[in-house]
């Protein structure tokens, strides 16, 4: 099992990340991630050219929210 990511790595992490290390980052399988963010549930902001990114930006506020 891989260890979650800390928030000052995800911090060092390049402007957006594919939805796999996102999810990893938010601690959840990547067919949960994938399944929220088909619904338009995802909790961090995800841009859509072709194949779907997370903004680490959004994923760092959310970490440091929780």
């Amino acid at each position: 099992m891989k260890t979650l990511p800390t928030l000052e790595e995800v911090r060092g992490w390049p402007a957006t990340v594919d939805l796999s290390t996102a999810a990893q980052a938010l601690g959840i399988s990547r067919s949960q991630m994938y399944a929220l963010v088909k619904r338009g549930e995802a909790p961090v902001r995800v841009l859509d050219y072709g194949a779907k990114r997370v903004v680490t930006a959004s994923l760092v506020r959310l970490l440091e929210a929780a």
